[in-house]
């Protein structure tokens, strides 16, 4: 065990964002559905003011480029002893990513049109050419 508890592996570290984007977007007025089991293309369910319904992929993002932007999978990554290695999005299949960062500790709501088939990135500061076109400003998709 470590000095603040037990090493945690990516089921864990999954399953600890997913509590923390579902308490956000309850507090911010959504209500939140969690389907039964683990074998849909989605995490949660949530429903808006209007009441519809969108589906969300939870994802954990990573800090990078010394602290300028936030990156989190796209897709997501399987590797099977026959099949080997391979990558599925969720084009079709969901309408938006929750990402939580442990880094910021931010919450973010960002539709899957918004995205490429791999992976994202969301800035926290300027670029370093201060372009702006095309950027992904993290403070955007905040809920």
């Amino acid at each position: 065990m470590g000095q603040f508890g037990p090493k945690q592996n990516n089921k864990t570290i999954g399953e600890r964002s997913e509590a923390i984007i579902m308490a956000k977007l309850l507090e911010v007025g959504y209500g939140v559905l969690m389907p039964f089991g683990d074998n849909r293309r989605y995490d949660l369910v949530i429903e808006d003011a209007d009441g519809k319904f969108y589906r969300i992929q939870c994802k954990t993002a990573r800090l990078m480029n010394g602290g300028a932007c936030i990156n989190f999978a796209t897709a997501s990554t399987y590797y099977h002893t026959k099949a080997g290695f391979g990558r599925r999005g969720y084009h079709g299949e969901i309408d938006y990513f929750a990402v939580y960062s442990p880094d910021t500790r931010g919450v973010y709501l960002v539709p899957i049109d918004h995205v490429g088939t791999t992976s994202a990135k969301l800035r926290l500061a300027p670029t370093g050419n201060r372009q702006e076109k095309h950027v992904r400003w993290a403070k955007d998709y905040e809920p």
